[in-house]
């Protein structure tokens, strides 16, 4: 009967491995130091890892590491090869959290790989002598500039995952900026009544935001291109050959078809994390776009009966257990969640970044939690607002005309026709005698119906400036208190 373990040794003793594990001792002993999040490594970070793993076999390959044993660099690459296209990803199982700087995840991605090549080569797991997770797979590697460099790569990744949820956002904000063009609307600035303005308007407003923030998205990649794989453990590129040094980017580069670019000094590049606090920074901006629509929509959606009512959005689900026919604004809600974690996640960054100490930022593994997890949160958060929010929302006219009839955001306007004191006036009457403006306005002769609707048209509420398009009556000079 076959074991179902096998024995594993390092520095510190020798332990028992379950026999079917990819992984080894190494990510045992985290597994059992690090119950922390009970989260695994992100999978994109994994992927990432393969493929630096990737770049780095090919360039050992080239330098003439295996010539002795060609078909164990072939298993090697075929092992990260795999590992790249996510075949291995449920063999890296150290919690995202953890001490090291990545030492961990590095060591459960280097064991994985070498038991994956020792698979095709038809040799037992476990068989480090012929084929090692150090020797081999790490060789002329470090976690400090693997784990770094495996970080930008799956960020970069996502970033452009997000990019485009972005632009159909806003591409979405942009349909209903032409749908409602026509829905004059009452604008509302500390939550009370302003000026008009039109609903085609007020989309306009969230898609070019959007637009702002998808041009930052594209130029984070710019930041992130620069890495500093082959400056090993602190960027001296300390037992690593000059060759290796100077053609492991490359390889990465012609990889990926992204341009990445050595660090010009790679020891800044290692012990500073500056740039990822710059992107999560970006992404606060969208998280901070996210929440003020989702906020405003909301409110515009509220009541539907007792609340603003001015437009409505998909009706997804029950709101109550116990209020019947009651619906609440879940996606809204959802995406506003998402930009809190991800504006908590940005502060999480800058502190790990700022308390790294000397040569190395011992906080990796929290920026890669924090950064990896808000672009994913926010490509999805984008994604379903799109879907099942704002291309599902419809203008409620009816009660946007009524509340520009009655608001003295139509005094406003008036106010460009007959000036300040006189509108003044017709607010005190329409208060007085509890009518609406239009009704104030018509009833003492100010204006006919015609005019007043060209007053409020949207053309004219959404003219730059003002322009008296109409002249008052000349019996309007006195208004009756």
């Amino acid at each position: 009967m076959e074991k179902d373990y096998r024995k594993e040794k390092d520095l510190l003793g020798e332990r028992e491995v379950p026999a079917e594990s990819l992984w080894g001792i190494h990510t045992l002993r985290a597994l059992e130091n690090f119950p922390l999040s009970r989260r695994p490594v992100h999978p994109e970070l994994i992927k990432a890892f393969g493929t630096v793993k990737l770049a780095c076999a090919q360039t050992n390959g080239t330098l003439g590491a295996w010539n002795d044993n060609p078909a164990k660099g072939r298993a090697i690459e075929q092992a990260c090869t795999e590992m790249a296209a996510g075949h291995l990803n449920d063999q890296i199982v150290v919690d995202s959290l953890q001490g090291g700087a990545g030492t961990s995840t590095n060591m459960n991605v280097n064991e994985v790989l070498a038991n994956r090549a020792l698979e095709l080569l038809g040799v037992s797991k476990g068989s480090y002598g012929i084929l090692s997770p150090l020797d081999d797979i790490n060789l002329h590697q470090s976690t400090n500039d693997t784990y770094p460099t495996a970080l930008k790569l799956a960020a970069v990744r996502l970033l452009h995952s997000l990019e485009e949820q972005v632009v159909a956002l806003q591409e979405a904000f942009q349909a209903k900026e032409k749908e409602f063009a026509h829905v004059v609307k009452v604008s509302r600035t500390q939550l009370q009544d302003a000026v008009l303005t039109t609903l085609g308007r007020e989309m306009s407003a969230y898609a070019d935001a959007l637009a702002r923030d998808r041009w930052r998205i594209y130029k984070c990649e710019e930041r992130l291109r620069v890495v500093n794989l082959g400056g090993t453990a602190i960027g001296t590129g300390l037992g690593a050959p000059r060759k290796f040094i100077f053609r492991v980017v490359d390889a990465l580069r012609g990889l990926t078809g992204i341009g990445f670019a050595r660090a010009e000094n790679l020891i800044d590049n290692t012990q500073n994390a500056d740039v990822f606090v710059e992107v999560s920074g970006i992404l606060k901006a969208l998280a901070v776009t996210l929440l003020k629509s989702a906020t405003d929509i909301r409110l515009m959606s509220s009541g539907p009966q007792a609340g603003l009512g001015e437009i409505r959005i998909p009706e997804l689900q029950a709101g109550s257990s116990i209020m019947p026919g009651k619906v609440n604004p879940v996606i809204p809600e959802a995406v506003s969640q998402i930009a809190i974690l991800v504006m908590a996640y940005d502060q999480s960054i800058a502190m790990a970044a700022s308390l790294g100490n000397l040569d190395l930022n011992q906080f990796l593994p929290l920026i890669a939690f924090a950064l990896l997890d808000s672009l994913t949160l926010l490509t999805n958060g984008c994604t379903v607002y799109r879907q099942l929010c704002v291309e599902g929302i419809e203008a409620n006219e009816a009660a946007c005309i009524r509340y520009v009839e009655g608001s003295t955001a139509t005094a406003t306007a008036l106010a460009t026709v007959i000036g300040y004191e006189k509108t003044s006036e017709v607010v005190k009457f329409s208060k007085k005698n509890n009518i609406s403006i239009k009704e104030a306005v018509i009833s003492q002769g100010i204006l006919d119906e015609a005019g007043f609707n060209e007053l409020i048209s949207p053309e004219a509420v959404t003219r730059l400036g003002s322009s008296t398009i109409m002249r008052e009556k000349d019996d309007a000079a006195t208004i009756n208190s």
